[in-house]
């Protein structure tokens, strides 16, 4: 009797859950979802080659110097990046003098402590100190950009989708609303503080232009620094920074397939050898 209410019960919800899906079905066919704005206007990022990319891509240490000192004249007056080190600079091919300059220029001091007050102080960086966060915590960085709070840009590569096309796009990709768009989505228009981006998932980004004109940032190579150029370098150091180990990981990977193409010939022969003589029999 216990199996037969168990069976009918089960049958109930089995036939419940068949005519819910089924419902379910005819509504999404004769009552579509309605497009919304973001999947109609929104971007995707636009094509751009590194020199990173693909199985043998390597870092461009000219890039990714150029993109350091955009990252520092530019991007460091709002974000930190509280997983890179200066000491870290050496892998773009600065040496130790140079990083030691680098830290002691940059444009935020660090925070300490005053050793004869014990009172909060800030002092100049050293090669050995993180990259300093502008503001004191993270109600302070909302106050100063209306409510936005700036990212850390460690990780930031790697947190997107998309990656550095993803960043390049969206530091390119600073426009005024279409016509069209405007039309269809009167509410989609930026309101006060927001900026239109088609690369951004909302479509409205807080965050001002960073990157206003060719000009903005002078490079010591001479590269002329427009703001695709300024962009793409930014980007590039930004994969560096969430990826400092990316060109050991390709080697690796290549020593890695080469030892299992050599098993795998290896692991053959001795099949061959093994069996050769039992397949006569």
């Amino acid at each position: 009797m216990v199996r037969i209410i168990a069976f009918l019960v089960g049958l109930f919800f089995s036939g419940w859950l068949i005519v819910s899906a089924g419902f379910t079905t005819y509504e999404m066919i004769t009552d579509p979802a309605k497009p919304t704005v973001e999947k109609l206007f929104h971007k995707h990022p636009k094509p751009v080659s590194f020199a990173h990319d693909g199985p043998f891509g390597e870092f461009d240490k000219a890039q990714l110097q150029r993109g350091l000192k955009v990252f520092q004249e530019v991007c460091a007056a709002c974000h930190g990046m509280k997983q890179v080190a200066f000491r870290d600079f050496a892998a773009l091919g600065y040496s130790e003098d140079e990083i030691k300059a680098i830290a002691k220029g940059w444009p935020l001091e660090v925070p300490s402590i005053n050793p004869e007050t014990g009172e909060p102080a800030t002092r100049k960086a050293l090669p050995s100190d993180k990259l300093p966060y502008p503001f004191a915590n993270e109600v302070a960085g909302r106050a100063a950009n209306n409510n936005a709070y700036p990212p850390d840009l460690s990780l930031i590569v790697k947190a997107r989708e998309g990656g550095a096309p993803y960043i390049y796009s969206l530091l390119t990709g600073y426009q005024q609303p279409s016509a069209e768009l405007l039309k269809q989505f009167p509410e989609a228009k930026p309101g006060t503080g927001l900026h239109h981006n088609p690369y951004f998932h909302s479509l409205n980004i807080a965050m001002a232009p960073p990157l206003t004109g060719e000009g903005q940032v002078t490079f010591d190579d001479g590269t002329p620094s427009t703001v695709p150029q300024m962009a793409k370098d930014v980007s590039a150091f930004l994969t560096w920074a969430a990826e400092p180990k990316l060109e050991a990981r390709k080697q690796a990977g290549w020593a890695a397939l080469l030892f299992l193409l050599i098993f795998t010939g290896l692991a053959y022969l001795s099949y061959r050898t093994i069996w050769a003589e039992k397949k006569k029999h």
